[in-house]
């Protein structure tokens, strides 16, 4: 409770930043409804629970980490959803930023939102000059070229990528930013937790490929199919529902394994134990780590 309390108050602190006085009334509504509500959250609890993990020894610099992230996760799902690319009419259960605002507006939301993120990063952690360095690099490797986020969405437009080069950018590199962050944030060397957040975002995206298979649109709170339909590639296809179970089975296991000494060791390995067997569809049930 504690976590999502910290998230949304971080978000909050965010969102109002940018719907001060002078602000276009369209864009400040479109960055509150990218926003709110949320889904799971799953970047900024992986970031503050590493945080705590180490100690959470800076608790304003972890929280503005992992907003943050969260934001750019929000605008990568604004961006991704656009007729150029998804042309999807929902998202979490709602009619999408450009269904709801136009895709003019959205493309301004998506951007607003990337821009934001940079800048609750640098007032969260300004008192302390050398972590923010850290964990601005951190954060914008994980956005740009040439394996962020930014990149796995461009993969989208080559005629032929690997699955693990497209799954690392497209999802698994918010990850790896929320791990590092987490630990940068709270004085602990963030390299270290580089792996907790590779195997992990692999984790999530075998488990997203298999709800796009497994799962109806109002499970899902967006279309489905969408993989097949724009033949991109897909865990649960290549391997099958149950060569991709296995693969899920075993990063998750992995995760758990790689998780650096630390004085929340044990917390942690059982909170990713917990969360992460809410990744897989109803339909399946996962082997514990």
């Amino acid at each position: 409770m504690q976590t999502t309390l910290r998230i949304e108050d971080a978000l909050q602190t965010a969102i109002r930043a940018s719907q001060g006085p002078g602000a276009p009334p369209l864009l400040a509504s479109a960055l509150h409804y990218a926003v709110f509500p949320g889904g799971h959250r799953i970047r900024p609890r992986l970031c503050l629970s590493v945080a705590r993990a180490c100690g959470d020894g800076d608790p304003l610099a972890a929280d503005s980490a992992a907003a943050a992230i969260e934001l750019l996760h929000c605008a990568s799902l604004v961006h991704d959803d656009l007729p150029c690319f998804d042309d999807a009419p929902t998202r979490r259960g709602k009619p999408s930023v450009h269904a709801q605002y136009g895709a003019p507006l959205a493309v301004l939301t998506g951007d607003a939102l990337i821009v934001l993120a940079f800048e609750t990063l640098a007032r969260g952690a300004a008192n302390s000059p050398q972590r923010l360095a850290t964990l601005l690099s951190i954060v914008a490797r994980a956005v740009g070229a040439p394996r962020g986020i930014v990149a796995g969405q461009a993969w989208e437009c080559e005629a032929a990528v690997s699955l693990s080069d497209y799954q690392r950018a497209k999802t698994g590199s918010l990850f790896i930013a929320a791990t590092v962050a987490g630990a940068a944030a709270a004085g602990a060397p963030g390299q270290s937790w580089s792996a907790l957040g590779e195997l992990l975002g692999e984790a999530y995206q075998v488990a997203d490929d298999l709800r796009d298979v497994l799962c109806d649109a109002e499970e899902l709170g967006k279309p489905i199919g969408q993989d097949a339909a724009r033949f991109r590639p897909n865990a649960a296809a290549q391997l099958g529902v149950q060569g991709a179970k296995n693969r899920l089975e075993n990063l998750v296991r992995n995760a758990v394994e790689s998780i650096p000494p630390c004085p929340g060791a044990d917390e942690l390995r059982a909170l990713i134990q917990a969360q992460t067997a809410q990744f897989a569809p109803t339909k399946l049930a996962l082997e514990a780590a």
